[in-house]
């Protein structure tokens, strides 16, 4: 009796058991997708369907999901890699890949991981594109080697069901000597420039110094030159203003000594004035010498022609 209740129990349990199999089954057969996911379904090991974004039931132990992308974009580290430039040095460089799945079938069937498939095509690629270049240029060519590595990768993303946004270099490093080496002739270069502005910044000082000294001995000289134009002017102005006067004063001389008494006027004029020289003299310490005879002054105005008036 013992033995049948054991075997009740031990077909009972089994029985609890499939049905508890069957009850997960059923609860794993309802699926929820995300927004931007997928879900790829396969029937018997066949694939059946895509789940989109929502509510799902499948067949239970028939159907099972056996791929689940995310339709996002991600970003993918390319981890370092050596390579080679033209001219045989060594550099070590890293990126990062912008994909996203475009295609969840491709994606699943139509490589094993496409995410590693997509680091292996970047780094070969980077590699064989830094190859072409010198040192130089592969710190000034990251576009071309980013969009050669998006070119390669999207003729393959056709494949592989995803798309490739963007590649960025993050890191170019050269070994430690040629960074010494390419340090060293920055700083060369830079004491260069900085040498050659200043000796440009000197010569254009002893131009600006040069100039101005010139345009102050032009507009000096200038000045003098005006200077001695003006003095010339007033000079002549002036010789020309004491000719007319004294062409107006001989004028009215003339006029005078034509008029009727006029000769005596001007003898008494000039008498005057003879007399008047002898009014300084009187006080001076030189010695003075007169003529004999004060008359000869009359005589003196006779031989000049103004002998005393008849009248």
């Amino acid at each position: 009796m013992i033995a049948d209740i054991n075997t009740d129990l031990i077909v009972l349990g089994i029985w609890g058991l499939i049905f508890a199999i069957f009850i997960i089954k059923l609860f794993q057969s309802i699926r929820l997708v995300p927004t931007k996911s997928a879900y790829i379904v396969e029937r018997l090991g066949k694939y059946h369907t895509t789940l989109d974004a929502g509510f799902h039931a499948l067949v239970p132990f028939i159907d099972k999901v056996a791929y689940v992308h995310d339709l996002k974009e991600e970003t993918i580290d390319v981890p370092p890699q050596e390579c080679f430039s033209s001219d045989e040095v060594n550099v070590e460089v890293d990126g990062v890949i912008y994909i996203s799945v475009m295609d969840p079938v491709k994606a699943s069937y139509g490589v094993t991981d496409y995410r590693y498939a997509a680091i292996q095509l970047a780094q070969t690629t980077t590699r064989s594109v830094i190859g072409t270049l010198d040192l130089d240029r592969t710190f000034e060519e990251r576009d071309v080697i980013s969009a050669k590595v998006v070119e390669v990768l999207d003729q393959a993303g056709a494949t592989w069901g995803i798309r490739v946004h963007r590649y960025e270099i993050k890191n170019i490093a050269p070994p430690e000597t040629v960074k010494n080496a390419m340090e060293m002739q920055v700083n060369a270069e830079r004491e260069r420039r900085a040498l050659l502005a200043k000796s440009e910044g000197d010569k254009q000082s002893k131009i600006n110094r040069s100039e101005g000294v010139k345009a102050e001995m032009i507009n000096r000289s200038e000045g003098e030159m005006q200077k001695r134009i003006n003095e010339a002017e007033g000079k002549a102005e002036e010789i020309l203003t004491i000719a007319k006067a004294t062409a107006e004063s001989i004028e009215r001389m003339a006029q005078v000594v034509s008029a009727p008494g006029g000769k005596n006027v001007v003898r008494m004029q000039l008498g005057a004035q003879y007399l008047k020289q002898f009014d300084g003299l009187t006080n001076s310490a030189n010695k003075i010498v007169l003529p004999g005879n004060m008359m000869d002054f009359d005589h003196w105005m006779d031989s000049i022609g103004l002998e005393e008036s008849k009248d």
